[in-house]
């Protein structure tokens, strides 16, 4: 079950944390995983890791041209593209709305949202054109709650929610589907990015009293990447502990 046998995925951010787990798992699926990152030499470091000729490039999200560069590199060496997980983001800084600059917001948006846009356009029509895709985009529960001081990153992921519903509904037949994670927080790096407070309020508000492992939203990833998600898109899946549960 969940065989990728034979199909090539593309995942941004994935030199590390949930990236690195989620090319990992698709990896040992029997997928041919490229790790598309701003960082080519972790991204490379974390291809020979994973092994499976795992492929890397460098790639800024934010950068419609680098998108579009990147995406065509691995059409012409991989000829097709079956599987997208925007994964790429990056938390901002933890303040008040009113100490936050214009550059604090639009960096996280850059990034968070405007990325997961220009990746989903440059791979839908190559999808389009073969009658299969499968994309899946990482949101946040924060997009559905709202964090304080992290207003950019709330925002950002709110909209690659309803991002994820609405270009959903416009290949929902053509054989693509898409939809969205929204972990809670997870044991990663990006942690360090936060203060205790932060991470602490957000741990308080979930039933099972712990952070996430980078594993558990993998496994979500898995499935909603295979070939066994043929009835299900434009959904939000939460892996959160049961932290939300709408």
């Amino acid at each position: 079950m969940f065989d990728l046998s034979g199909q090539f995925a593309v995942i941004t951010g994935g030199a590390a944390g949930i990236g690195e787990v989620i090319a990992a798992r698709l990896a040992e699926a029997g997928a041919t995983v490229a790790i598309a990152d701003i960082d080519g030499a972790e991204a490379e470091k974390t291809a020979k890791r994973i092994g499976h000729g795992a492929q890397s490039t460098v790639v800024d999200v934010t950068n419609p041209s680098s998108v579009e560069a990147a995406i065509q590199g691995f059409l012409h060496k991989n000829k097709s593209i079956d599987i997208l997980v925007n994964n790429a983001g990056i938390a901002g800084k933890a303040a008040p709305i009113w100490e936050q600059t214009d550059s604090d917001w639009l960096n996280v948006l850059a990034v968070d949202l405007n990325g997961v846009f220009f990746m989903c356009r440059a791979v839908i029509p190559h999808m389009r054109s073969r009658g299969y895709g499968r994309i899946v985009n990482i949101a946040s529960v924060a997009g559905k709650e709202g964090n304080p001081n992290m207003v950019a990153y709330s925002a950002s992921k709110a909209a690659v929610i309803g991002l994820t519903k609405s270009i959903a509904k416009e290949v929902a037949s053509e054989g693509i589907c898409i939809n969205a994670v929204s972990p809670a927080v997870i044991r990663t790096k990006i942690l360090d990015q936060l203060t205790p407070a932060q991470v602490a309020y957000m741990v308080e508000r979930i039933p099972m009293r712990r952070t996430g492992q980078p594993e558990e939203v993998a496994a979500v990833v898995h499935f909603l990447a295979s070939r066994d998600c043929s009835f299900v898109t434009g959904q939000c899946y939460d892996v959160s502990g049961g932290r939300s549960t709408y």
